[in-house]
């Protein structure tokens, strides 16, 4: 094996740990936003869920491995050139990091579209195959947080609404603990001496103190345990789905390797997704957690479905929509409906989509250049 290609081999098992960095933990966001488990137990389940999706994407995502390989945007004669699929993994690892360690959800979709195009203008000019680029990355891309904004708030809404119509209601727990305090006691000699005392320390509807959790059984079945089920499931699914959908796209940057099987590629970008989420995804899991909007356990059960299933079907037609643009989609959706919502911070994370295009498209044109001559 040549030295490019073991170049090749390590930029892409980078750009699979930077993915899992800024990915893995989006899934399970609502969970741990909703206060329904800890940062830890949501990571593992996110880490174990996505392995999974890794593992299936061997079977159900072949237009995928083929889209992102290149061909039918640049000639086929570029497209299995080592360079142009260095270029292509060395800038999207560098944009998908940047955006991590400054605690952005972007996408890695995003990111590997503009490496594409960049090397593609370095290599051909004005000659890649444009109509190509719209129907099969922009449209999608664009689209698809559109439509997860709309489904995110329809679906929740819908919950909302049978929720009230079943009488299940919301109530908030009171806390109560105790808390020390230094009382000065007055002596017969017109000194004070301090005592330590004990006294109740109650918290009612406070957000840092108490959790909102939801009363009354709905089909025999206590209400707070139906959603926490359920909602463990649906992060399960969209963990499984984003490893579904993303797997194939960075495999396909290995796949000129002769010595590497499909299998193999798919197993080692696995375990490095896996190791990425579990080592570098705090700063972004706080921003899709507790930035967006404040949620409750079935908003960010409504959230999960509408994600899960979008991400399912683009996986299934060979769509390369964004697990990112569609969570953030949904979670800022339901916000919507529940006035929750933090639209600056939405702003802020739209910019950062809207960045990542040209940031990774120049990168991987400076990078091919380089590495062409």
């Amino acid at each position: 094996m040549s030295i490019f290609l073991i170049a090749l081999l390590i930029a892409t098992l980078f750009l699979a740990y930077s993915n899992g960095a800024n990915d893995n933990f989006k899934g399970v966001a609502t969970l741990f936003g909703s206060e329904t488990t800890s940062y830890k137990t949501a990571i593992w389940w996110a880490t174990i869920t996505t392995f999974a999706g890794s593992a299936c994407s061997i079977f159900l995502a072949e237009t995928l491995i083929k889209n992102f390989s290149g061909k039918g945007l640049v000639p086929d004669a570029i497209a299995d050139a080592t360079d142009f699929h260095l270029a292509i993994a060395i800038a999207t690892g560098l944009t998908v990091m940047l955006a991590t360690v400054t605690g952005f959800p972007i996408s890695t979709t995003h990111g590997l579209t503009g490496s594409l195009v960049g090397a593609g203008l370095v290599a051909i000019g004005t000659k890649v195959n444009f109509a190509t680029l719209g129907n099969a990355f922009f449209l999608p891309l664009l689209l698809s947080p559109i439509v997860a904004i709309g489904l995110g708030a329809l679906v929740y809404g819908l919950f909302r609404y049978i929720r009230i119509r079943s009488g299940i209601q919301k109530e908030w727990c009171i806390c109560v603990g105790s808390t020390q305090q230094l009382i000065p006691i007055p002596q017969p000699d017109s000194t004070s001496i301090l005592q330590c005392v004990t006294t109740p320390d109650v918290a009612i509807d406070s957000q840092e103190k108490c959790s909102q959790r939801y009363k009354g059984k709905f089909w025999g079945i206590k209400s707070q345990q139906l959603v926490d089920a359920c909602h463990f499931f649906s992060a399960g699914i969209v963990c499984f789905a984003r490893g579904l959908n993303d797997t194939p796209k960075i495999v396909s940057i290995i796949l000129i390797i002769k010595a590497l099987s499909i299998q193999g590629g798919m197993f080692a970008v696995a375990v490095a997704m896996a190791l990425g989420g579990l080592l570098n995804a705090r700063k972004v899991a706080q921003t899709m957690s507790k930035k967006i909007t404040q949620m409750n356990a079935g908003q960010g059960l409504a959230s999960n479905l509408v994600t899960g299933f979008l991400v399912i079907a683009a996986s299934n037609y060979g769509l390369p929509v964004s697990t990112t643009h569609v969570s953030v989609g949904s979670i800022f959706g339901g916000g919507l409906v529940s006035k929750k919502a933090n639209v600056q911070v939405f702003y802020q994370i739209l910019l950062s989509w809207i960045l990542t295009l040209p940031i990774a498209a120049s990168l991987s044109a400076i990078v091919y250049w380089i590495l062409h001559r």
